[in-house]
């Protein structure tokens, strides 16, 4: 069953400004794109890039006074969905040089902060089983609040208040599995179910997903989504980075104002 998504936005800017998007559904194995099509105001530059990773594209736009953009898109989402409780934890050295840089803190998620309480709160389980803990304590301690947090919110801001909106939870979610030792990453998305209607967003854990045998151990990248609105067999890739900071739909540098924003998702 295909996943339409249906975005519309737009935004001012006073003077020439560099802006960077990033909004659309990425092309990925897991997710194929079947119709798409992107609109946006005529401007003085516009280029594509690769994004982190080299999952989905930004925008880089050039322009002045009232910017238009509208996105659809219908995507069939063909992910594997393995139990995560049967899922290992790989020890750091046995590590992709690509997951590595999912172990350290960054802006929004200070995972040094965490350690005693995942050693603590979370030290009986191991790999898989310890994220499922992870995602139900934060599911249960924690208030979805829309308004509760701004740009500045990281996750020990959103763990002392246990309240917040997709951001915040993802950021905690993050800055728990890092704790652990285990590759977490923040995911930008689309969803079918989330109230209200938005950009979503979820965090995604590299747990192994083999024994080994016969080879070094190999890993696997597995979205969890602690506000329970998001179901990985349905949920729409945009981009992903070490926190939100890395995968802004949209990116300023200079004043802006948004005029408009819309976002429906269905399957």
């Amino acid at each position: 069953m295909p996943v339409n998504i249906d975005v519309s936005f737009a935004f001012e800017l006073d003077q020439p400004t560099d802006v960077l998007l990033q909004f659309e559904a990425a092309l990925l194995p897991e997710q194929r794109l079947v119709e798409t099509d992107t609109w946006i105001t005529r401007t003085e530059h516009f280029a594509r890039v690769s994004a982190e990773d080299d999952i989905g594209e930004r925008i880089w736009l050039r322009a002045e006074g009232l910017v238009e953009v509208d996105y659809r898109v219908s995507v069939e989402v063909e992910r594997h969905l393995p139990d995560l409780a049967t899922l290992g934890r790989l020890e750091p050295h046995d590590l992709p040089g690509e997951a590595v840089q999912y172990l350290m803190d960054s802006r929004y998620c200070p995972a040094d902060k965490f350690q005693n309480f995942v050693t603590e709160r979370f030290g009986e389980h191991e790999g898989g089983a310890k994220i499922i803990a992870m995602r139900d304590w934060v599911e249960a301690e924690f208030s979805y609040v829309p308004g509760s947090s701004n740009a500045d919110t990281g996750a020990l801001d959103t763990f002392v208040s246990r309240q917040g909106v997709c951001r915040d939870y993802s950021h905690v979610i993050v800055s728990l599995a890092r704790a652990a030792g285990i590759p977490a990453r923040y995911v930008s998305c689309f969803a079918p179910g989330v109230e209200p209607p938005d950009f979503h967003a979820v965090a995604e854990v590299f747990l192994a997903d083999g024994d080994g045998t016969g080879g070094s151990p190999s890993g696997t990248w597995q979205i969890v989504d602690a506000t329970g609105m998001a179901t990985p067999s349905d949920t729409v890739k945009i981009g992903v980075g070490r926190d939100a900071a890395d995968v802004s739909f949209l990116t300023s540098f200079g004043a802006s104002r948004m005029v408009r924003q819309s976002v429906k998702c269905s399957a």
